[in-house]
């Protein structure tokens, strides 16, 4: 006899209902701890945005929601699922620990790579890459490059959202934006369990924004940011997604398009700058924004909407229905028009500043 519903969608439903509500009732909890082990976002930089002391230890209570939703909902633990929350976990105590007493980059780094070698053990791999030109060969194999590729995927994706979190509510709604395309493309093209998983991410950073949207009551800290660049990162190339499109990187590069672009410009410009790759500045495009005159709610705003935008273009490329050259080309222009404007900008500001500084 057919059910009268869908059941993989019934479970969905659930899996995002109770990841909400656990992370929304624990956050009262973990504010508390936060204080206790002295777990707070003190200013100190002209990098901060916040005047007074934050806890930091947000991303615990979205962990926690869920870690819980998908152990509930998931039908089957895979060996692939099973590796990503491993690494998980790792990442989570990591992140814990940084967020309690600021570590130097490079333990942080070791056991980013570690997470990211225990999820390729368990078979998550990026075995080859789509040409997304009409010239050449459909797809490039990647052979024996394809482990320390999957792993470079992983760690920089990481990264990547840990270093966008500089706003109230930035790297929560550009994860749940990321979320919810991956969602859709997995539902698109019949793969249940990484839709389950993407909505229980999702219920959780949804759970997590009340408390941490301006004015912020708590940061997610490194134990967030971390957890969703990781978890996003390892489910959108899964081996779940097999015979999807979203095995290729073409689409998670679209879907995670924004943190991708501005950690790689970040690079290139510390590298230009003459210094540490893994030193932080004020040259992020939020604090460029920023320093424009906006708001903190209208840049995180606008940059919901570029990570919205991004988002449909990667489920219109997974679904087939726009050439996938002409969307990347448009894609890098927009983006490096955006580039240049801002570089142009403060490069004028900077060149105002010191004719200011000679007529005093």
């Amino acid at each position: 006899m057919q059910l009268p519903f869908d059941t993989n969608l019934l479970l969905i439903l659930f899996a995002f209902a109770v990841s909400f509500l656990i992370c929304f009732l624990t956050v009262p909890g973990v504010m508390v701890l936060a204080k206790r082990v002295g777990a707070m976002d003190i200013p100190k930089d002209k990098r901060r945005m916040h005047t007074e002391p934050i806890p930091r230890l947000g991303g615990l209570a979205i962990y926690i929601g869920f870690l819980a939703a998908v152990l509930l909902f998931c039908p089957t633990i895979t060996p692939a699922l099973r590796g990503i929350i491993i690494g998980s976990v790792m990442i989570i105590i990591i992140g814990i620990m940084d967020d309690i007493n600021a570590l130097p980059a490079l333990p942080k780094l070791f056991v980013q790579l570690a997470a990211a070698v225990v999820v390729v053990l368990h078979g998550v791999v990026i075995t080859y890459l789509d040409n997304p030109f009409p010239f050449g060969p459909e797809t490039f194999q990647l052979g024996w490059f394809a482990y320390p590729f999957t792993v470079l995927w992983i760690v920089g994706v990481t990264n990547a959202i840990n270093l966008i979190d500089g706003l109230d509510g930035l790297a929560a709604g550009i994860s749940s934006i990321a979320s919810v395309s991956i969602f859709i493309i997995a539902w698109l093209t019949s793969a249940p369990e990484i839709a389950l998983i993407m909505a229980a991410l999702c219920g959780a950073c949804f759970g997590f924004l009340p408390y941490n949207y301006n004015p912020a009551k708590i940061f997610m800290g490194d134990t967030g940011a971390l957890f969703l660049g990781f978890i996003l990162a390892s489910v959108s190339i899964s081996g779940l997604f097999k015979g999807s499109a979203l095995v290729s990187v073409a689409v998670p590069f679209l879907v995670l398009g924004l943190p991708i672009y501005d950690v790689l410009f970040a690079i290139g410009r510390r590298v230009l700058k003459h210094q540490p790759i893994m030193q932080p500045d004020r040259g992020h495009l939020h604090h460029r924004l920023i320093d424009m005159g906006l708001s903190q709610r209208q840049v995180v705003t606008i940059l919901y909407s570029v990570s919205g935008t991004l988002g449909l273009s990667a489920i219109i490329l997974a679904t087939g229905l726009s050439g996938r050259a002409i969307a990347l080309m448009l894609l890098l222009l927009a983006l490096t028009v955006l580039e240049f404007y801002l570089l142009r900008w403060d490069a004028k500001k900077q060149k105002e500043e010191v004719l200011e500084d000679e007529e005093n």
